[in-house]
């Protein structure tokens, strides 16, 4: 079945409020198949609840996943779906878009539990009176029972230079590359426009750094003085969502204002155009000139107006949906449920939506295939834990 395109122009016509909401969510630019209860290829399970979780890291060689909460705490969940508990968590500023956000264990890590693995994490730190910025932090887990673990030594190796007022767009997902030799931060704008394109700060960029969070060898502009030394590409606005393909290519997820997410090939020192261009427009209804008006912008592999509004994405690997080897999923809040995107070369085409009963943050991928979402769970209502697996 074919989804009609809702045009901005209707939206506001019918209430101005209506069109603030398309910027957290709606179509995307063109047909799109959207997929109802009786085709779509999976099924749902609920099996676990969390309040306000933000993401999720899953070990490959246990099968453990780990959950963050916005709000500072961090939870821990077995394969077998034992509970568990992590301790040390950073102290965050919590609030708005802001509070702990990303996890990852550092690459080529094994062991039969989860003792001794090195984790990154994310989050708002505040700063001097009303400023406050996005932290990513190293630390080790110390597991003396496989369900009683505390993070040790856990210190902060990046900071989003300089901070700011406001609690929106910080953004701070994490990524190593396949070879486990950078990682890679996405460091929004903060809601501040004009530092995505400014070379002095890292806001409104993606970062690559060492593991130890020191500017890599080889970043565009190396030679310059810190922060500008750490950035890998700029012109970005609020990218919730860092992967790379099966070839190697980094990709970015991004909302746009109202109007304009975006879904990124993300090349060194190329400039990807916020707040210059747009294929949406602001809140207020000032319009942003189009991305195809600056060819000499990076232009995104694909673009939704209305807005999908993304979480996090994977390209999915796995042995249980074959017929998505290769393809993007991503975490929808507007849907609410599952966009899948094809990759065509530099570009994408939406393949389906896969409607479900809540805004989904995060999306990972188990060992085994499995699909595992995170429900955006608001303050006063449980985030639930969906397990996606083929129908029988």
């Amino acid at each position: 079945m074919t989804k009609p395109i809702i045009s901005r122009s209707f939206l506001a016509a019918v209430s101005p409020v209506a069109l603030v909401l398309a910027s957290c969510g709606a179509a995307v630019t063109g047909d799109k198949a959207s997929a109802s209860s009786d085709d779509t290829p999976f099924k749902v399970e609920q099996v676990a609840s969390f309040d306000e979780p933000w993401a999720m890291a899953i070990d490959k060689t246990t099968g453990a996943m780990i959950v963050t909460e916005r709000k500072g705490t961090i939870r821990l969940r077995l394969a077998d779906g034992t509970p568990g508990t992590v301790s040390g968590a950073p102290k965050v500023d919590y609030g708005g878009q802001g509070g702990l956000g990303d996890v990852i264990f550092a690459p080529d890590q094994s062991g039969a539990t989860l003792d001794g693995r090195t984790i990154y994490l994310s989050w708002a730190e505040a700063g001097q009176g009303d400023t406050r910025g996005a932290v990513v932090g190293k630390g080790t887990l110390s597991c003396p029972q496989p369900t009683t673990c505390a993070i040790q030594g856990l210190s902060v190796i990046w900071r989003q230079v300089p901070k700011v007022t406001g609690q929106g767009h910080y953004s701070h997902r994490l990524a190593f590359s396949p070879d486990g030799k950078y990682l890679f931060v996405s460091s929004g704008e903060r809601q501040k426009f004009t530092p995505a394109q400014d070379l002095g700060t890292n806001l409104g960029k993606i970062v690559r750094l060492l593991p130890d969070g020191t500017p890599a060898p080889g970043n565009p502009w190396a030679d310059k003085p810190v922060p500008t030394n750490q950035i890998w590409s700029y012109g970005h606005r609020n990218v919730l969502g860092l992967a790379f393909d099966a070839q190697g290519r980094l990709w970015d997820l991004e909302h746009g204002p109202a109007g304009g997410d975006e879904l990124n090939l993300v090349k060194p020192g190329q400039n990807y155009g916020w707040p210059l261009v747009s294929d949406g427009d602001h809140y207020d209804g000032k319009p942003i000139p189009r991305n195809s008006t600056r060819p000499d912008l990076a232009a995104p592999a694909i673009s939704w107006n209305p807005v999908i509004a993304p979480g996090d994405f994977i390209f999915y690997s796995g042995a249980l949906f074959p017929q998505w080897k290769g393809q993007v999923l991503i975490a929808s809040f507007t849907v609410p449920g599952v966009v899948r995107v094809r990759i065509d070369g530099e570009k994408a085409v939406e393949e389906a939506r896969y409607p479900l009963e809540n805004r989904i943050r995060e999306i990972e991928q188990g060992a085994d295939g499995t699909i595992w979402l995170l429900e955006d769970g608001p303050a006063d209502a449980s985030g639930h834990l969906l397990k996606l697996t083929p129908k029988t």
